[in-house]
């Protein structure tokens, strides 16, 4: 009987690791030579003012699955604090600490397929992690649940306001023995 075991972590090819993190040193983010920083670094210092605590990542071209940037954005964040975002052309990998997967996932949709458009693709992603939290699941289940509880004690009072009352005797049918059909 074999046993799987978990994969190793998958980084996009050309990556260093180490040269990612020190790149992220001087304003949270990361890019290939020649990559304006400028617009990026503005972007996640104003989301780091907002409260998020957020670098970013720029990796050339699209790797082999998308899922070696979420591999990247967990190393990388296992040595810095906060949210870690790796963008590539098309797709994102992200990380973090402090914001649920549900969520960060709900950013990357709107962030994913900008093309070779960096700017535009950070700036959606933390568009939509500084969006207020939507929907409370908890709190509609609740409020449905009480208002089943309430029409099944509504009808069970109905029932009984309506219930049958006591039905006068009936007097039972008497037949004669000696009388014809």
């Amino acid at each position: 009987m074999t046993t799987f075991a978990p994969l190793a972590a998958e980084l996009p090819p050309n990556t260093v690791l180490s040269s990612i993190t020190s790149d992220l040193a001087d304003n949270h983010v990361a890019a290939p030579k020649g990559q304006d920083q400028e617009n990026l670094a503005a972007i996640v210092a104003q989301a780091r003012a907002d409260g998020i605590p957020l670098s970013v990542v720029i990796v050339p071209g699209n790797p082999g699955h998308d899922s070696s940037l979420r591999d990247l954005a967990t190393q990388v964040g296992e040595v810095t604090e906060g949210t870690v975002a790796v963008f590539s052309d098309d797709w994102i990998g992200t990380y973090s600490d402090t914001i649920s997967r549900v969520r960060l996932e709900w950013a990357e949709d709107a962030a994913k397929y900008k093309g070779n458009r960096p700017e535009e693709a950070v700036q959606v992603f933390v568009d939509r992690l500084e969006q207020p939290e939507g929907t409370s699941w908890a709190v509609i289940t609740i409020v449905l649940m009480t208002l089943a509880a309430l029409t099944i004690a509504g009808l069970y009072v109905v029932k009984r306001r309506r219930g049958p009352e006591t039905p006068a005797p009936v007097a039972a049918p008497r037949f004669d023995a000696g009388s014809p059909n």
